[in-house]
This record gives C-alpha cells, structure tokens and sequence, in this order.
C-alpha cells in the first residue's frame, strides 16, 4: 500500500442520503435539510391544503348565504355548495395522502442520515455518545418529526380556514372584525406564555427518554442475571425502571396539560365574543344577516382553530426531537474517510512512543495506555498478555486504528498513519474482539469462490455440520458463544487483510478449538504472511508466539522475542 492511502485528507464531511448535510453555524439542521430534499412534493401538498381550507371557507359564506336567501334551494347555488364540498374533501384527502407520504419520507431520511452518521463517526466518540441515545433517536426523534409532517395537512388547511374565515369577517363588520383580532391576540398570548414552560417541560422529556432507552437495553442485555435474582429483577423494574418511566410521562402529560390550559383559554374567550355579539351588538351590527354570519363564523372558526392548537404539541416535540439530532450528530462529527490505495499482501505497523487516554464521562476518572514502543511484522505472531484492565483491548483498538493516539505515532509500511488516512488505515485490518458482533451474511464483495472458501473454513473450525454459507449468507446464527466466535474467525479469514486481531478468542473454546486455533489456524495464517497480534491468557500456548508482549496499567513491562518452539 502506497503512502497517500493513510496520509492523504479526506472530506470533512459526507453527504447524507435524501437528508443533505446541514452544516452551519449551529451544525446539523434537519428542517432545511428535509425542505431541500423534499420541496417539490411539500410545495404540492401545501396546494391541497390551501384549496381544501378555502373551499371549507367557501361553505360557510355559502351556508349563510343560503340562511337569508329567499329561495335557498335554487340550482345554481346548489351546484357551487356541491362544487365547492367536493374541493375542500378533494383537497382535504390529496393533502393528506400527500402529507403522509412526506412523513414516512422524511422517517426513512433521518434513519438513514443517522445510520450514515453513526457509520461516519469516529469509534470513541460513538462509544461516548451511547447506543441508547441513538436507539433513541431512530425509534423516537425521527418519529416525532415524522408525525408533524402527517399532521401538516391540518395545521395548513384549518389555517387557512382561520385567515379565511375572518376576512370574511371583515367584510361583515369592521367592528367585530377588530374585537375578534383582540380575542386571538389574547388567545395567542396565553398560549404563548404557556409554550414556553411546555418546551421546558418536554426537553426534560427527551433526557429521560434516553435513559428509559438504556434501561430498557439493559432489561434484555442482563435477561438471564434478573431471572436468577427475583429481587434484583424487582428492584430494577419497581425502582430503576419505573422512575425513568414515570419521569418521561410526567413531563409529557405536565406539558400537554399545560396546552390543555392554553386551549381552553382561548375556547373561553371565543365563548365570550359569541356572548356580545347576540346579546351586546358590538358596532352597530345588528343587522341579523351580519349576526347570523359572525355566530355561525365564530362557531365553525373554534372547531379549526382547536385543530390548529391541538398540532402545537407535535410542533413542540418535532422541535425538540430536531434539536436532539442536530446535538447528535454535532457530538459525532464525521472522521475523514482518506483513500484506500492498493493494498499490499504484507504490511508492518509500528507504534513508536505512542499513547492514548480512556476517559469515564460519568467519573471523570482516567485511564492512560503508553507510552508504547511496538513493532508488529508480517509473519509474525504477536502475543499480548496481562491482567485484566491492564490495558490489552484498548491498545488492540489503537493498533486497528479505532482509537486515535494522543502522542505519538502509529505507522503502516513506515507511512505515519494521519488523521486523515487512519480510516483508510483500518481497511487494512480484520479483527475478533471479544464483544464482537456476528452478521448475518458475511458482508464482502461477493465472488464465485467466496461460499467455497467460507466452506473450508466451516470445515476447518468444525461447523460444516451446523452451518451452510449460500451466497454469502449463514444458515443460522442460533448457536453457542463458542460457535459464534468460531463463525466471526472465519468471516475475519475471508476478508484476508493483512493485519489480524484476536482479542481473548480462544476464551470461550474448548481444548479441543483451542488447540486448533493455536497449533492450525494461526500458524496458517502465520505462513500466508499476515501480521498477527493476539491477547490471550493460555500460557501453556506461550511458546507459540513469536513475540510476548506483557502489558500492566498501560505500560509494556517485558516481552520476549524467542523463535517460536514448534
């Protein structure tokens, strides 16, 4: 591999799929964002929305046309009330569907922005971010944004009904026109005093959802522990659960609530201009045409308007389900992805005074690694042994690059390996941690041998009786951890990178693997010229590795170079 595959720079960011990238001052931003990818359709649905509320509009100036009329049942009128029914339900059915549409959209959009971001971001900062708060932002955030779309149809269509409706207003009375402005005027302000809690109110709402998110993963995660223990089982659901539980609907019911008082404030005033307008004619209107009109107007215009106040609360949790993206995805910038040359068969890493710091977010305690001098060589075996906590998988995630050092040098072929190239670096590297994660199909770029060569492998490691590989898909994943390590070890070996990491995975075989691992596999691996680092604690295999590397609090305190004894 050519030195400008690890050191060259890479974008700063990579555009998101139906979602663009939004950088700004305030980084990612979701609505300009979905407004660019989706315009044409959200400019097509807001149209039906717009002929649907003023043909709804329409009927009530028709109706109280007809109430005066001195023949209403003429055919004329009849054909324009019929005409103008048929648009509003038209518009009200296209923008819908239309909407809708846009919801589930805009959903599909966001979950796989998020999934691109989650995929672009750097290893560390995704550990810190946590899985619960992106579960989080995939099953809820996404979702609210996704309902506010849905609901989008109402809030334009009874708009416009409201902004119909009271010119219409005007045109009968000047006078009650102004005194139902001063009624919306008050009705706003209520509610907009009472927003301002109800966004406190739900914001508190997302933080504890996360945590419900992360005990709920928990819930499955320590299935078997809480089966074992009744009353840590009941602690946990009574106590830890249920606090995270009842606090998310505490501060979503206190905030809906709080509408709740807003919406019928502005019912109780509406209620009230009703009341002057029958009993005290405001203005002179007593003509009974111009009353009748208003009452009828006033008693129509609640009905949107409670519609318009009731898609308030999803403007709120899409607002704060928005907000929770942007801070997301700020908290998992995009790591430069680098070109990926031409990959050499063999490849050297070096690790020259190199050191790296692991931080606890909730402590604030530290834990240093290094400084570390480690030359790893192809056809080498490198044996990485210690304590536990002694630093072994964090110093396998540096030399696998997913960790960036914080001094020193980490070097491929004596290229050093920048922060632009450490992604193109990792495409070097194959590697089995101990919390690995097995696919479903084996993820490579398919090939007429690949099933072949997954079979001898299968064969090899002693599955070929458990599991079949067609087209590059596991017949069955339904096994034991042992079995399912087993599997990772061969869908590793078919990536055939030159640099492999084992990480503690002969801890779940018995003798029997353990020695085929040992004595077969590496060895093999060992003779193709693959560079091979393993944590292990099986001393009586010591002697076969090349180079012992023993590691305690982060620091290499011996190693030996001894010829392998076979």
């Amino acid at each position: 591999m050519g030195a400008d595959s690890v050191a060259l720079g890479a974008r700063a960011g990579a555009r998101l799929p139906g979602v663009a990238s939004g950088e700004g001052e305030g980084g990612f931003s979701v609505w300009p964002a979905m407004i660019r990818a989706l315009r044409g359709r959200l400019a097509l649905a807001s149209l039906a929305s717009l002929v649907g509320g003023g043909a709804s509009t329409g009927l009530v100036v028709l109706i109280n046309q007809a109430l005066h009329a001195p023949d209403p049942a003429e055919a004329g009128r009849l054909a324009v009330f019929a005409a103008t029914s048929v648009a509003a339900a038209g518009g009200l059915v296209v923008s819908r569907a239309l909407f809708a549409d846009l919801g589930q959209r805009s959903l599909a959009d966001l979950r796989r922005a998020i999934a691109e971001r989650v995929q672009a971001a750097p290893f560390g900062r995704l550990e810190a971010v946590g899985s619960a708060r992106i579960q989080a932002l995939v099953a809820e955030d996404s979702n609210q944004i996704a309902n506010l779309l849905v609901a989008l149809p109402i809030l334009v269509t009874n708009g416009v009904i409201v902004v119909s409706t009271l010119a219409y207003l005007a045109i009968l009375s000047v006078p009650l026109f102004l005194a139902s402005l001063v009624v919306i005027g008050l009705g706003a302000a209520g509610y907009s005093v009472c927003y301002g809690r109800v966004g406190t109110h739900l914001a508190q709402a997302g933080r504890e959802q996360d945590q419900l998110f992360q005990h709920f993963l928990a819930l499955g995660a320590g299935a078997k522990e809480l089966r074992l223990n009744r009353g840590k089982a009941r602690r946990f659901l009574d106590e830890i659960l249920a606090r995270a539980v009842d606090g998310l609907a505490h501060h979503r019911s206190r905030g809906l609530a709080i509408l709740a008082v807003a919406g019928g404030w502005g019912r109780l005033l509406f209620l009230a201009l009703i009341g002057m307008t029958l009993f005290l004619p405001l203005g002179g209107a007593r003509d009974p045409a111009v009353t009748t009109g208003y009452v009828v107007a006033f008693l129509y215009l609640m009905g949107p308007l409670e519609a318009v106040l009731s898609t308030m609360p999803l403007i709120g949790m899409a607002r704060v389900g928005a907000a929770r993206i942007a801070a997301t995805f700020a908290d998992l910038p995009p790591e430069p992805t680098g070109v990926v040359g031409q990959a050499s068969r063999t490849a050297t890493v070096t690790l020259a005074g190199l050191t790296h710091r692991m931080r606890d977010a909730g402590t604030g305690d530290s834990f240093v690694l290094g400084p570390v001098d480690l030359v790893l060589s192809p056809g080498q075996t490198t044996f990485l042994v210690g304590g536990n906590g002694c630093g072994k998988t964090t110093l396998a995630k540096v030399v696998a690059g997913l960790y960036a050092p914080e001094a020193g040098s980490l070097a491929l072929d004596g290229h050093p390996v920048t922060e632009a190239g450490r992604a193109a670096f990792r495409q070097h590297v194959s590697a089995v941690f101990s919390d690995f994660h097995l696919f479903e199909t084996l993820l490579e770029t398919p090939s007429p041998d690949l099933d072949a060569r997954a079979r001898a492998w299968l064969a090899l490691l002693g599955l070929d009786g458990r599991v079949t590989v067609r087209d590059g898909r596991f017949s069955t994943r339904d096994l034991s951890t042992g079995q399912r390590k087993r599997l990772a070890l061969v869908a590793a070996c078919l990536e055939d990178r030159p640099v492999m990491i084992f990480d503690e995975w002969a801890a779940d075989q018995d003798p029997a693997f353990r020695a085929v691992f040992y004595d077969t596999i590496l060895p093999e691996l060992r003779a193709r010229g693959k560079t091979l680092l393993v944590i292990t604690h099986d001393d009586r295999y010591f002697d076969r590795a090349d180079q012992l590397v023993k590691l305690d609090r982060g620091t290499i305190v011996g190693r030996d170079r001894a010829e392998a004894a076979r």
